[in-house]
């Protein structure tokens, strides 16, 4: 294990989230519900708002940090910063940001925050309206792939017929999201439960994507507090400590949106981090106690479970069935709140809120004696993201 790590220096204390909306239904402005989330997570931990010195985002957040510290009271702005990329490939990204400055002396005290308005915005789900295309989109809109599940339905085709890879696993995996979100009356999708029946039912988005396999558009805000390992002692909540960030993708990822020049169409883009990510914890796949994956679709967590090394794409029809997602007592319980899926898409950072949560024993699906939990960020985008967690017991 390097000398240079995250492990055990910083932990999140506080989370916070407003109620989440469909898209096109907040009742406030971004900015508004954006302090809400903050102000929830500053509750949350027992620290005054006014104690904020860092921001850090994600995907163009428009929230920006001065105006932010200002609305907040905050004494001091000294670190502010977004990760890079599109999509919520960046949520573990700014987690991690948000670690490296307070473990490096840069800030005492971060704020990792997302809020979206789609109704103010305009949705993420639909594909570009212009008279003319230019740049990567003229590669992409004239063959009809125009929004993301066009993008990225053929990485996941190539990836099953590889791998001989079934509609069942995809299924799967929408169902452990909308189990999980039955018991979590914060989830959007919360009294609304789904069926094997009502999945292969529903309408075809783009094959292999059924409706259900898709994630929804929300409105609303999350926010997490990142303090150093130290202070954390001193707080309300179980510290959720980091033990291992990474960042990044492989070889020639990225020249067009769907990456079709990549030499490995059929990937999330997780092959070179995961292994540094387990080092820097040092820990490995099998001592992984929950799992919170970003599903912009299902066959990115597929993808994405096997490159972070938790069965190989030949055993993924036999492992990734309901039982073995569904908290409490499954072999890798899934997205426990209900995740982008079925609770809200946030861009992913209510996965992060909820990975936290399993380590202090309040989620709404617990998995019993939880001391390490992965949240991983954007599949299938780049760059890519994850983050481990670990108890006190972890270090």
């Amino acid at each position: 294990m390097s000398e240079r790590t995250l492990r055990g220096s910083t932990a999140v204390v506080g989370v916070g989230e407003t109620t989440y909306y469909r898209h096109g239904q907040a009742p406030e402005p971004e900015f508004v519900l954006c302090l809400k989330a903050i102000l929830a997570a500053c509750a949350d931990a027992g620290i005054d708002p006014v104690e904020i010195d860092g921001f850090a985002s994600y995907s163009n957040d428009r929230n920006d940090p001065p105006t932010l510290s200002t609305a907040l009271g905050c004494r001091e702005l000294r670190f502010s910063n977004m990760q890079w990329g599109g999509g919520g490939g960046g949520g573990a990204g700014a987690v991690a940001n948000a670690a490296a400055a307070v473990a490096t002396g840069l800030a005492d005290c971060v704020v990792v925050y997302r809020a979206l308005a789609q109704g103010q915005f305009g949705r993420f789900g639909q594909g570009p309206r212009a008279n003319t295309v230019t740049g990567d989109l003229a590669l992409t809109v004239p063959y009809g792939q125009m929004s993301p599940a066009q993008w990225y339905a053929p990485k996941v085709t190539r990836f099953m017929y590889e791998h001989d890879i079934g509609q069942a696993a995809l299924r799967a995996i929408a169902l452990a999201s909308y189990h999980h979100a039955q018991t979590n009356p914060r989830a959007v999708m919360y009294g609304r439960p789904l069926t094997e029946a009502g999945y292969d039912e529903s309408r075809w988005i783009t094959e292999p994507f059924h409706l259900f396999d898709c994630c929804q558009e929300n409105d609303g805000a999350a926010a997490l507090i990142v303090v150093s390992a130290e202070r954390a002692k001193d707080l309300k909540q179980s510290p959720a400590y980091v033990l291992a960030a990474a960042i990044g993708a492989g070889y020639r990822v990225h020249s067009t949106p769907a990456g079709f020049a990549t030499p490995d169409l059929a990937s999330s883009h997780f092959q070179t981090l995961a292994p540094r990510l387990y080092a820097m914890a040092g820990v490995g796949p099998a001592d992984v106690d929950v799992v919170q994956c970003y599903e912009n679709f299902t066959g990115g967590v597929l993808m994405s479970l096997v490159e972070h090394g938790f069965f190989t794409a030949e055993e993924a029809m036999d492992f990734l069935t309901l039982e073995n997602l569904t908290a409490p007592g499954g072999k890798l319980p899934l997205n426990t709140s209900g995740g982008n899926l079925a609770e809200c898409y946030m861009h992913g950072l209510e996965l992060q809120i909820e990975a936290v949560r399993q380590l202090r024993g309040q989620s709404t699906a617990q998995v019993p004696g939880a001391e390490v939990s992965l949240a991983a960020a954007g599949p299938m985008v780049t760059p890519v993201s994850t983050v481990l967690f670990g108890s006190g017991a972890t270090l």
